[in-house]
């Protein structure tokens, strides 16, 4: 008997994890391997992994019907003939356990789960060529990887340890000596009386792993390891056009892009990894507060919270990709520290979390810095990092990748779980209907006032519900005013009415630059030096006109939980010929658009449930009544851009 779920099981899936859903019924409608199921199943798999449902339609977007499959052997068989097939997919990640039937409110569908690809097997690709047949998941959808794409999975596959490798045409001369004096030093520290110590710097070096013998050419030359420790920054350059390190300090727990103190390789330092750490090592620890400890008469001058800053700084070097076009990033503010390194982690976020399974990207810089007593063997870092943000009754650190362009992010909050002035805002604005909530839901509100965003899986972490019932309470919440949503499946976000912005920025990208980000003294930087456009999200680009709110300061809501109890009743008399009748004459339904919109900013969703419309997302609302009035000067958007998802509306001024 095949396993049994509801749609709203599937719908809470799709907040979790990569969902896609096909129709699959074929010409005669008794089932088919779709086409485009192969391009879905690479992309999901050089991706996180995903769940494609083959009968199960998704139309619209985050609406699910299942249609089912009348021979679902037939469309198994295929799935598993073409699997074995390397002139159709260069690699087989399925067993039986990931194709199973399951039924679904009386219908039977696939459901076919999807693993993320291990490194060694990526790209997984259409054909015998991985450029162009190499597919890649973007905004849920398919797209071929470009071929720099393919080149960074190529090399991922083959190099074990991308910084082994022997450069051509480097020596000693490219070294900061200095660097290296400093990185002695440490080491004889760190290590007193072991017999690398009065090695020469030739010898010393190879014992570090920066200097090696490339065996199959018979030559000596200096690793790229060696390079990034020790080297200076525009000879670094030289072999990696992209590379960029950034410490910034804000003076404030906001999203500015001011800083108080800036540290990246201007030429007033060397440049390199090595020095780059020591220094903003101190810069993040100067004003912790140390413990008084003695261990064997000895005064110990570290903390857990020392010890969770060093492991996250070093975790960001050596995981770092360096031929990636994302800078690394490292964010101190009043309120957290914030960590990003370009390239995607090897193994999975939670995995990671759990601890026990490393596969460092940079092994050499890895080894060098555990030499001089930095750093975790086995995978033990960021475990540890967790275990001491939870000593100290913290937010839980986030750890999260962004595909595009790659890049891992790290932040350590130092807030506590429900900080009071989170549940301060949340009942200034909700009042009594606040208390009346269930746990869960309040949960929920004081979360997104905090971090500014929720998601599922942000709410799953800190609750032991069920995932579905966690979808339906966000859903309620939606409903009732409390949360307004944007995007779908896993993307799916929620705001607070008076919070909302245009789409979902993470925290620590959010910090960071526009096209340059560079303050005037370093204006003159070469141009590989400055940080890349493809690496910014739109909050980091230089704004866009057309994403600019003409509004000035009228206020904005855009779902009715943003309005008071007084006036909530007040807009609802207003709309009440409107939302009492089931099909009220359009130009009812205008007068009553610019009663409601009189002297205030109104968003679609909230005019929709005013008026009561079926269609809750206002989109027959916004085409039938709203846009002609925008076109006779009638009415005012928020946003020049139709379709802003922040877009509300207002009666415009009379003239005379």
């Amino acid at each position: 008997m095949s396993e049994s779920m509801t749609l709203d099981d599937v719908a809470a899936l799709a907040e979790r994890v990569d969902v896609e859903c096909k129709s699959a019924l074929g010409r005669e409608g008794r089932g088919e391997l779709p086409d485009d199921f192969w391009r879905t199943y690479c992309a999901m798999a050089n991706g996180e992994g995903g769940v494609v449902w083959l009968g199960i339609q998704e139309k619209p977007r985050g609406q699910f019907t299942a249609v089912g499959l009348a021979d679902v052997e037939r469309v198994r068989k295929a799935l598993w003939d073409n699997l074995h097939n390397r002139k159709q997919v260069s690699s087989n990640l399925l067993t039986e356990a990931h194709v199973q039937p399951v039924d679904v409110e009386g219908r039977t569908v696939l459901r076919v789960e999807v693993p993320r690809a291990p490194r060694r097997a990526k790209p997984v690709h259409l054909g015998s060529n991985p450029f162009g047949g190499t597919y890649v998941r973007r905004h849920e959808g398919d797209y071929t990887a470009d071929d720099e794409d393919v080149r960074r999975m190529l090399a991922e596959r083959v190099e074990d340890s991308r910084d082994e490798r022997i450069l051509k045409g480097f020596d000693f001369g490219d070294l900061d000596m200095d660097t290296v004096s400093a990185y002695r030093n440490r080491f004889a520290a760190a290590r007193p009386g072991h017999v690398w110590a009065d090695l020469g710097v030739p010898d010393f070096l190879e014992r570090m792993g920066a200097w090696g013998k490339n065996r199959e050419e018979g030559t000596n030359g200096l690793r790229l390891a060696g390079l990034l420790m020790f080297g200076r920054a525009e000879v670094i350059r030289d072999e990696l056009p992209h590379y960029m390190l950034d410490y910034q300090e804000r003076p404030e727990a906001r999203r500015e892009r001011r800083w108080v103190d800036r540290l990246v390789p201007d030429g007033s330092w060397s440049g390199n990894v090595y020095d780059f750490f020591r220094r903003v090592y101190q810069k993040l620890t100067a004003d912790l507060k140390m413990p008084f400890q003695l261990q064997e008469g000895q005064r110990i001058e570290d903390s857990p919270l020392h010890e969770s800053l060093r492991e996250a700084l070093v975790n960001t070097l050596i995981h770092a990709d360096f031929s990636g076009r994302v800078s690394v990033l490292v964010v101190k503010r009043p309120d957290m520290f914030g960590f990003r390194n370009p390239g995607l982690m090897r193994v999975p976020p939670e995995q990671a979390v759990v601890g026990g399974n490393s596969d460092c990207r940079n092994r050499r810089l890895q080894t060098m810095f555990q030499l001089v007593g930095y750093g975790d063997h086995a995978g033990s870092g960021v475990p540890k990092i967790y275990s001491n943000w939870a000593g100290q009754h913290w937010r839980r650190p986030s750890l999260y990748q962004i595909p595009q362009p790659e890049q891992t992010l790290m932040e350590l909050h130092m807030t506590s779980l429900l900080p009071p002035a989170a549940v301060a805002e949340v009942e200034t604005h909700f009042g009594t209907r606040f208390a009346a909530l269930p746990e869960l839901e309040r949960l929920a509100l004081v979360l997104t006032a905090a971090d500014g965003v929720l998601n599922h899986t942000r709410l799953r972490e800190l609750s032991s519900d069920h995932p579905a019932d966690i979808t339906k309470r966000l859903a309620r919440l939606v409903r009732d005013g409390f949360l307004v949503p944007d995007g779908v499946g896993r993307g799916m976000v929620y705001f607070l009415p008076w919070q909302v912005k245009a789409g979902f920025q993470p925290e620590l990208v959010a910090l960071g630059e526009g096209a340059s980000g560079l303050p005037p003294e370093l204006g003159a930087l070469p141009p590989e030096l400055i940080p890349q456009t493809p690496e910014l999200t739109p909050e980091l680009a230089p704004q866009a006109p057309d994403t600019e709110r003409l509004g000035g300061d009228k206020p904005v809501a855009l779902a009715i939980g943003a309005f008071g109890p007084e006036e909530l009743a007040q807009l609802q008399r207003l709309a009440l010929p409107v939302s009492t009748r089931k099909r009220a004459p359009p130009e009812v339904v205008r007068e009553v658009v610019l009663q409601l919109c009189e002297s205030r900013f109104i968003g679609l969703r909230a005019l929709a449930t005013l008026l009561g419309r079926r269609d809750t997302d206002g989109s027959d609302l916004r085409k039938r009544i709203l846009h002609p009035l925008v076109q006779e000067g009638r009415l005012l958007r928020a946003y020049p851009r139709p379709n802003d998802p922040r877009q509300a509306y207002m009666t415009a001024p009379k003239t005379e």
